[in-house]
């Protein structure tokens, strides 16, 4: 979750993206797996080691930059933006991808979770691309980890609540998803086996 927005980088690209995005999935044969979870789960680190161990790209949490200097009442708008800024991030990455595996640091469903939570509702926008944008696999990250401070991070009494809610979105949506937890380098290597598992089944498709 965040705060506010700036002129940032990221959101000069989401300015000159917003205007000719189309949100809709292009037939281009890459596997796309989302690593997703409550807050302080370690969602970046993993995301990042796998596209390390597998050569490839990871799209970082576009949310994280949009937020770092906010200094004033979040809003709606501010949700909205960080969805087409996430879609726009993850395109513009797309072509970067190797060995036909793309990971996604969170994804925009991030954004249902929050404005649920904090508005009671979530744009029709963000809504409509969850039937049309389709990641293969989401690794959930458990909240087993150490809760860890940062400006960014908001509601650590209620991690439990945001697990569940996980939970319940990725259902909802029939996502492909494995629950994710260990200590250390533990967490990376069962990280890393629930990947493997699931692309051994998908090379058998």
């Amino acid at each position: 979750m965040c705060r506010e927005s700036d002129g940032s980088s990221f959101w000069r690209v989401f300015e000159d993206c917003k205007s000719r995005l189309s949100i809709m999935e292009t037939s281009v044969s890459l596997i796309k797996i989302a690593i997703v979870g409550p807050e302080s789960t370690g969602k970046s680190t993993i995301s990042e080691a796998l596209a390390r161990h597998y050569d490839t790209v990871c799209v970082p949490e576009y949310a994280r930059e949009y937020c770092r200097n906010l200094d004033r009442q979040y809003t709606l708008q501010d949700e909205l933006n960080i969805f087409y800024g996430q879609v726009a991030l993850e395109r513009s990455l797309r072509p970067l991808a190797r060995h036909g595996l793309l990971f996604c640091d969170t994804t925009f469903l991030t954004v249902k979770v929050w404005c649920d939570h904090l508005f009671g509702h979530t744009p029709s926008e963000v809504l409509q691309a969850l039937t049309e944008v389709q990641y293969d696999y989401y690794l959930l990250m458990d909240i087993d980890l150490p809760w860890e401070d940062d400006p960014l991070r908001d509601f650590p009494e209620d991690r439990e609540h945001f697990m569940e809610i996980w939970r319940t979105e990725l259902r909802a949506i029939g996502a492909d998803f494995e629950e994710v937890s260990g200590l250390g380098a533990q967490r990376f290597e069962n990280a890393l086996a629930a990947t493997e598992r699931f692309l051994r089944r998908n090379r058998r498709r």
